[in-house]
């Protein structure tokens, strides 16, 4: 199954898309928003499902699919937890600047919450105030709960995971280092996330996801040039069941909770970056310094992955980076 959200209002109109991301129906008979399914996950599902069952088979004949009205699936959610689950991209980074990766990094994740009030769309324009902001893309897989109770334990994390979908997790990299010296983490460094057109079901993933993590090369180009094609399986320290479980230690988790996997990244190559932060890593190590700037305004990002036939599974995210002007006083 696959799920969208047109644009209408703050949280969408939430929609069945085919298979092959070709057409679309209404799925307002079983909820209005994404929101409202995940609410009521349990007996929203199955409607839900027959709903795409009728589309595929041709039952109902549906509309043409355009990513471009598309909101991201899930608007406005309550709650937006991001991981860093690729421990080596933490350590490159670490290296990088001469710092040594404390050995908790690899049993204990770490993870902050972030801005969940306006997620944007797969062709919306990432609008930024200044170049000098060092920005930056960041290509993640993520996970959609439904409700998860307080000290859920990793085995029992699985059943919990409802829906799949890829994302871009804007960062600011210049930004970074004077939030993080207060020791109080993220906030004006991340100003948007970005997620593909539509959220699937872990089914449609088949062999490829094993209930835990997604095994599949996330593709990132960055004004039509390819900067990296990891698999999100491998180098996956904690998987999502370790992140769910991780998040709801002390406390439960509401349905539509999104957790972030962090950037994808495989050990020890240009062609495993999923951020430019990487790659400039990569170049330091190697070089002495970075020779890749951050982005700048017109530059085009676009994130992918596809099914073993080659095909889009959750829609491409397509966006460019333009300026954005305050209002005057």
């Amino acid at each position: 199954m696959k799920l969208a959200s047109l644009k209408q209002g703050r949280d969408g109109a939430l929609v069945i898309v085919s298979k092959d991301l070709s057409k679309y129906v209404s799925a307002d008979s079983v909820a209005s928003t994404m929101q409202a399914a995940l609410d009521d996950w349990k007996n929203a599902e199955p409607k839900l499902i027959a709903l795409y069952n009728d589309l595929q088979s041709g039952k109902i004949k549906g509309d043409d699919f355009d990513p471009s009205l598309c909101d991201a699936p899930l608007p406005r959610s309550y709650h937006w937890v991001d991981g860093s689950a690729y421990v080596t991209h933490v350590e490159l980074v670490r290296k990088a600047r001469g710092a040594e990766l404390p050995k908790s990094f690899w049993t204990d994740p770490l993870m902050y919450m972030g801005a969940s009030d306006a997620f944007i769309g797969a062709r919306d324009d990432v609008l930024v105030e200044a170049e000098e902001w060092g920005i930056d893309f960041e290509g993640e897989v993520a996970v959609i709960t439904d409700d998860v109770p307080a000290g859920t334990s990793k085995a029992g994390a699985m059943k919990h995971i409802k829906l799949i979908s890829i994302l871009n997790d804007v960062s600011l990299r210049n930004l970074i280092p004077g939030e993080l010296a207060k020791q109080f983490g993220f906030y004006q460094s991340k100003p948007w996330t970005s997620f593909a057109p539509v959220f699937v079901s872990p089914d449609e993933l088949d062999d490829a996801w094993d209930g835990k993590k997604l095994s599949l090369p996330l593709h990132t180009l960055l004004n039509g040039q390819k900067i990296g094609s990891p698999d999100a399986g491998i180098d996956m320290t904690f998987d999502f069941c370790d992140l769910i479980s991780h998040a709801a230690k002390a406390r439960s988790l509401v349905a539509g909770t999104v957790i972030g996997s962090g950037t994808v990244s495989n050990q020890g190559s240009l062609e495993g970056s999923c951020c430019l932060a990487e790659v400039r890593c990569l170049e330091t190590i190697k070089d002495g310094k970075p020779s890749t700037p951050f982005m700048s305004f017109g530059d085009r990002v676009e994130i992918d992955m596809f099914d073993k036939d080659g095909n889009s599974i959750f829609g491409r995210i397509d966006q460019k980076i333009v300026q954005y002007t305050p209002p005057k006083d």
